[in-house]
């Protein structure tokens, strides 16, 4: 019995040091706040309704909330709604917070209509094309994205899409969403660094 104690101790005790091990979740958007973000561009991001909303550009180009954090190793979990005329993404490592694009940055992207689908949604744009491309307008979709050094997955609604390397682009920077077109809602961006 003595020794069933110490088993069941050590193992209780193993799980716990696991656990402490685990890094832990930041929340970058919880619905409630934007304040993890500095805004680049003029959309018309708000909270509403326990989402990141914007649904209007007031120019030409596309705007963004971009982390005030440069991150590099890493994984972001993401619960995002778009509509069928969005253009948006997350953008990754971008080493200027102040100049955000796909050449500039890897842009995971969320675009159900882009011309070429390749690089549609579940893509990372010019780096890792997506046959068939998911759809994701009408419902909330997950993304799970992962930044280990010159190594990116990507997981759409528990699918892999992108599985690469890629080592044109600097390996830390500041995390971005878009916002280009259409509805973008973002109920939940999650990230946590990895050693």
């Amino acid at each position: 019995m003595k020794r069933l104690i110490a088993t069941v101790a050590s193992v209780v005790l193993l799980a716990t040091v696991a656990q402490a091990q685990e890094p832990r979740w930041t929340v970058l958007v919880d619905g409630k706040s934007m304040g993890n973000f500095t805004r680049v561009g003029t959309a018309n991001w708000r909270v509403e309704g326990g989402a990141i909303v914007a649904d209007k550009l007031e120019g030409k180009d596309p705007a963004y909330l971009v982390t005030k954090t440069k991150y590099k190793n890493f994984q972001i979990h993401s619960e995002f709604w778009s509509d069928e005329e969005t253009n948006s993404g997350i953008f990754i490592r971008c080493s200027d917070p102040a100049k955000i694009d796909a050449k500039l940055c890897y842009e995971v992207n969320i675009f159900d209509k882009r011309p070429d689908p390749s690089y549609g949604t579940g893509a990372i744009v010019d780096v890792a094309k997506v046959i068939p491309m998911p759809k994701a307008a009408g419902k909330w979709n997950d993304y799970d994205i992962t930044a280990y050094n010159n190594h990116f997955t990507v997981i759409f609604n528990g699918q892999k899409t992108v599985d690469v390397d890629d080592t044109r682009l600097p390996n830390a920077g500041n995390v971005g969403l878009q916002y280009g077109s259409g509805v973008i809602k973002f109920r939940k961006v999650l990230i946590r660094e990895l050693k």
